[in-house]
């Protein structure tokens, strides 16, 4: 879980930078990516729910002492992760990053 959610946190990370945006806090930079590509659907509303999830699973799992993840709902963010990240590769490239 932890994984999953840092992968879609830094690919979020990522596209926050082409507005020269950083926080220091988690929620700052969800909040602006929600704020600026999520609400003016550069991506799916889908992404927020997504984005979510995994922040939540990977609290629970990370600090929760007798917290383990399902196998399934893993998997599940590991295939929704997935997708998100192919939808940030494709923006970015689109922007000209890659």
């Amino acid at each position: 879980m932890n994984r999953a959610y840092y992968s879609a946190f830094d690919a979020i990370r990522s596209v926050n930078a082409l507005d020269g945006f950083d926080s220091s806090k988690h929620s700052g930079v969800i909040a602006h990516f929600n704020q600026m590509y999520v609400k003016t659907d550069v991506f799916p509303y889908t992404t927020s729910a997504i984005i979510r999830r995994a922040s939540m699973l990977r609290e629970k799992s990370d600090y929760e002492d007798f917290y383990e993840a399902e196998k399934q709902e893993t998997e599940e963010t590991i295939v929704q992760v997935e997708e998100f990240l192919r939808e940030v590769e494709a923006y970015l490239k689109n922007k000209s990053v890659f």
